[in-house]
């Protein structure tokens, strides 16, 4: 019981950090830095980078709370929950994005991010109640 307590302490951590790294990502100034491709097999590189910053977001919360659910409902209010407190941040993110003069607010920016927070939710549910079957 004292381990699962220290590794979810571990994951609350890393889930700080990440939101912190996350943060800097979406709020400095990157004007400055060289060029990159526009497009990654047809899909603008920005909106595959703003999958990337979110994706890992369910999958760290999910980490962080030493084992609430119990039944396959806890884990579908757990993912609900994910999904949502994930694609607040994500809009959080953006509104803010629309105050700084040298970033813009970008509403495909957000569709991505929460496709990114649905997809990784949605795995993390079906490894979780999966793993509830085992035990």
């Amino acid at each position: 019981m004292k381990q699962n307590r220290i590794r979810a302490r571990i994951f609350q951590i890393i889930m700080i950090i990440y939101l912190a790294a996350v943060g800097f990502l979406c709020f400095a100034n990157f004007h400055k830095l060289p060029s990159v491709p526009k497009m990654l097999f047809g899909i603008p590189i920005d909106k595959v980078v703003h999958f990337c910053m979110f994706f890992p977001f369910p999958i760290l919360a999910f980490l962080a709370y030493d084992r609430l659910t119990k039944t396959p409902w806890q884990a579908l209010a757990a993912l609900i929950s994910i999904c949502a407190i994930g694609c607040a941040f994500a809009g959080l993110t953006e509104v803010v994005q629309d105050f700084l003069p040298y970033r813009v607010k970008d509403l495909n920016d957000f569709g991505s991010d929460c496709l990114a927070v649905g997809i990784a939710s949605v795995l993390v549910f079906i490894v979780d109640v999966s793993k509830m079957k085992k035990e």
